[in-house]
């Protein structure tokens, strides 16, 4: 199935831990399956860094590494949902509490979509804080390497697009990581239990090699589209 496109109304959710490499694997499922990532960290950037009034009301809550508010994620969201024709897409950071999960079937029901299945990554919260504080991305396309894990393979060079700029997220330090985890096990969790009552939430072991754990993912995908 590699390269070719899914069905257009397939609606995938990842859910996950910060860190447990949610951006990672649904840009791997994405080219695997024919989706189109939607991943609201990136779309909340692109707003922050267009200054937009979106983005302006973003930004500190984002370097404080708290959850932006509710208002603010649906509605770039639904922009993004209504730009165009997506077919297949696969949401990446979003929904991340039960509020917008609800939120997300009103926007997929309104354009005649409902979510297809949900996986959720499950990672080791004390491996967590290394595999955040120590990733960086290309300026230039956005591919995401690693101090430990996945450096370019020439130094300073993406080995995506030959880019010599590389950025860190503000929040991406060992006091935002907590922040954030609190509010994860707080807001995110719950959200499993609400897509477990739906019949539609697939589980996964996201510990290992990114390949690995990409075939993990893949077979839970196939499943769910049997």
């Amino acid at each position: 199935m590699d390269g070719s496109p899914a069905n257009p109304t397939v609606n995938l959710v990842l859910l996950g831990a910060p860190g447990a490499g949610k951006g990672t694997q649904a840009r791997l499922l994405a080219e695997r399956f024919g989706l189109t990532q939607l991943s609201t960290g990136d779309l909340l950037r692109e707003a922050v860094n267009a200054g937009t009034p979106a983005g302006d009301a973003a930004a500190d809550i984002m370097q404080r590494g708290e959850l932006v508010p509710d208002e603010i994620v649906t509605k770039i969201l639904a922009d993004r949902l209504d730009r165009g024709d997506l077919g297949g897409v696969i949401f990446d950071g979003y929904p991340r509490t039960v509020a917008q999960a609800h939120a997300l079937e009103g926007i997929l029901a309104g354009r005649g979509r409902a979510v297809t299945a949900t996986i959720s990554l499950d990672v080791h919260h004390e491996s967590i804080a290394e595999r955040i504080c120590g990733r960086f991305t290309c300026a230039g396309c956005g591919e995401g390497y690693h101090d430990r894990f996945k450096l370019p393979q020439a130094e300073g060079v993406c080995d995506k697009c030959g880019g010599s700029d590389f950025g860190r997220r503000a929040d991406d330090t060992s006091e935002a990581v907590l922040t954030r985890l609190a509010a994860y096990a707080e807001q995110t969790a719950p959200v499993e239990e609400f897509y477990e009552s739906r019949d539609v939430l697939h589980r996964a072991d996201a510990m290992g090699a990114i390949g690995a754990v990409s075939k993990r993912l893949s077979a839970c995908v196939e499943e769910a589209l049997a």
